[in-house]
């Protein structure tokens, strides 16, 4: 059946009673400021995700280059920027707004698509929550019930289909105004960016200590993933959906991405969150990633069972922080996560030029 605008002549009910059912060389150009943390155009060369081998990793991580020196920060900076683009682009998106409460931001373009279904959104002129932007979208009255609400925005995302909303998985997300507020309606993974709304996740840093220094085990992507194929991530992470504990969703992908047993990764360590903000096109990212460390036992190979990881590798932490500041080699928001281990073990210091500037950064996003 071919979708219609109004979702009420959708499904084999009426509306009414349907509301009622429940690189080799780097050659970098410096940023020059990160104050206020705009995002900074970066200008990098290094070896790019498509044209790596872990040979071209232990190359670079190893290389004795009298010109690098670990105390400079800047590389690290060019990582944080590649996931905090666009702030001057936030005038373009409107207020989502339910139950008066923001939970997202919707490009005036997207905005478009959406206004056909007018039994579904519905579009105000007035300026009531502070945008930047005239006007805010919210969901059709009727729409009582986080239930009808999901039902309805997944009708929606189901007609604009693969050409506006790429990469379908069927995983639903909780969209709610902060981590701890109830959940207003449940939406298509791939399509949170296009709404703007808060997406949560568990990262996880696995390390070894041995004979006084710590090793990371790092997965290389597989090639065929549809996102990022073939870049470092670190040991286990994954986005939290819908109807799962951070502790839980943890331990799931522990065992999916790393053959990690229950028995190991009940050890891992909440350490806290990063955040970052992030606009490209439509795309609308506010995303907060819970992270975790685990040590893991010396004698322990992580195994990927889910075909989403080519292969691991344990690597020293000192070159694991050359492979940051020196490539793009690493998933963005992985590099992230690592930067904030890095801190926490004592490899970034207040010595370090601009090292407050660099904390305050992890954290760019809406932390809440």
């Amino acid at each position: 059946m071919a979708c219609n605008a109004s979702f009420s002549h959708r499904i084999p009910m009426s509306f009414d009673s349907f509301c009622n059912f429940s690189r080799s060389s780097l050659l970098r150009t410096r940023i020059t400021s990160f104050r206020n943390f705009n995002p900074i155009r970066v200008h990098s060369r290094s070896l790019m995700a498509s044209s790596f081998s872990w040979d071209d990793v232990f190359r670079i991580s190893q290389a004795d280059n009298g010109l690098d020196d670990s105390s400079d920060l800047q590389g690290y900076f060019e990582r944080i920027s590649v996931c905090n683009r666009g702030f001057g682009m936030q005038s373009e998106f409107l207020p989502f707004v339910i139950e008066e409460q923001i939970v997202g931001y919707i490009h005036n373009d997207f905005a478009v698509h959406l206004r056909r279904f007018n039994d579904v959104f519905v579009f105000g002129e007035d300026n009531p929550y502070g945008s930047h932007c005239r006007g805010y979208a919210t969901l059709h009255p009727l729409l009582g019930s986080p239930e009808d609400r999901t039902k309805a925005v997944g009708y929606v995302i189901r007609c604009l289909g693969e050409q506006l909303i790429p990469g379908i998985r069927n995983e639903l997300y909780p969209v709610k105004s902060s981590f701890d507020r109830p959940v207003l309606l449940s939406l298509e993974r791939a399509a949170a960016p296009y709404f703007g709304i808060k997406a949560y996740g568990v990262h996880m840093n696995g390390y070894v200590d041995r004979d006084g220094k710590k090793f990371l085990w790092i997965g290389k992507r597989s090639e065929v993933k549809p996102t990022f194929p073939g870049m470092l991530d670190h040991l286990a992470a994954g986005g939290l959906p819908h109807g799962i504990t951070c502790k839980e969703n943890l331990r799931k992908e522990c065992e999916e991405e790393a053959g990690i047993p229950r028995s190991i990764s009940n050890g891992a360590i909440p350490v806290g969150a990063v955040s970052y903000m992030d606009i490209d096109g439509y795309r609308y990212k506010r995303d907060v990633l819970f992270c975790y460390d685990l040590k893991l036992p010396d004698g322990f190979t992580p195994k990927n069972q889910d075909g989403e990881v080519e292969s691991f590798k344990l690597i020293p932490v000192i070159h694991v922080s050359s492979i940051i500041r020196r490539t793009q080699f690493f998933k963005a928001n992985c590099a992230l996560v690592i930067i904030d281990f890095l801190f926490r073990h004592g490899y970034i210091s207040p010595e370090d030029r601009d090292y407050l500037q660099l904390l305050r950064s992890l954290r760019n996003g809406d932390c809440s």
